[in-house]
């Protein structure tokens, strides 16, 4: 049976645990050869024992998306996916918001994606399939209490991928985002863990009356990246269980 992502080479970042470890292994599943890219080595051994490629870096550096886009054409011979998934977030009122937790959130979740588009643009436009994914937030479109540099950065993510959609759709290359809502992952933990009782109130406030899995969001991404979606570019799909019905 042809898989989906058959033969085709993807990189995503974040890759350790979470969201990018459940969309490298959906990808692998559907016959992509990946590069699982994070700082935190135990999780990266995890998905090496299970046969995907990995590479320990810190996405925000410099010279790391060169070094990324270069692993993947040295082990691949091609590139045809990125999803720029790596994501940092640092609770504090706006006012109360240092320029290092502003910047660290804009580097990790706005210009390290840019950047990683930028290296691997020459060649997705290659590529019979070229895919920019990024992972947002629906917090790019709203708003709560001490996430003034997380929205920020994850609403910036919006404007990229309609830039690179409009720039980059010539090559049929596409650029979406997805706008995760209210995920079980250890991101969101570490915050609920803070609050007895916040995890509840945050699937209750969902239609559907639950938590979001990464699985949730590999399973969109894994879709995004395949043929299937070779008509959608530009877009922010929002994937959050109806937590946004409500006005």
């Amino acid at each position: 049976m042809l898989k989906k992502l058959n033969d085709r080479a993807a990189i995503v970042t974040g890759a350790a645990s979470g969201i990018g470890a459940a969309s490298a292994r959906a990808f692998a599943a559907e016959g992509a050869r990946v590069l699982a890219v994070d700082m935190a080595p135990e999780g990266l051994a995890v998905l090496a024992g299970e046969g995907i490629a990995t590479l320990a870096l810190d996405v925000s550096e410099p010279d790391a998306p060169e070094r990324m886009v270069q692993a993947a054409m040295a082990r691949f011979a091609r590139l045809d996916v990125v999803f720029a998934n790596a994501g940092v977030a640092r609770h504090a009122l706006a006012a109360e918001t240092t320029d290092a937790a502003w910047d660290l959130q804009l580097a990790v979740n706005l210009t390290a994606p840019f950047r990683l588009a930028r290296a691997a643009a020459p060649h997705l436009a290659k590529s019979p399939a070229g895919r920019i994914l990024v992972t947002s937030s629906v917090m790019a479109e709203g708003a709560d209490y001490g996430l003034a540099a997380y929205s920020a950065s994850k609403a910036g993510l919006l404007g990229l991928v309609r830039s690179l959609a409009l720039e980059w759709g010539k090559h049929g290359v596409t650029a979406n985002a997805i706008l995760p809502g209210a995920i079980a992952t250890g991101m969101t933990q570490g915050a609920w863990d803070a609050a007895p009782g916040a995890a509840d109130v945050w699937a209750k406030k969902a239609a559907l009356r639950r938590l979001g899995a990464p699985e949730d969001i590999a399973r969109v991404a894994a879709f995004l990246a395949g043929d299937d979606a070779g008509f959608i570019t530009g877009q922010a799909i929002t994937v959050d269980g109806g937590l946004t019905l409500r006005v």
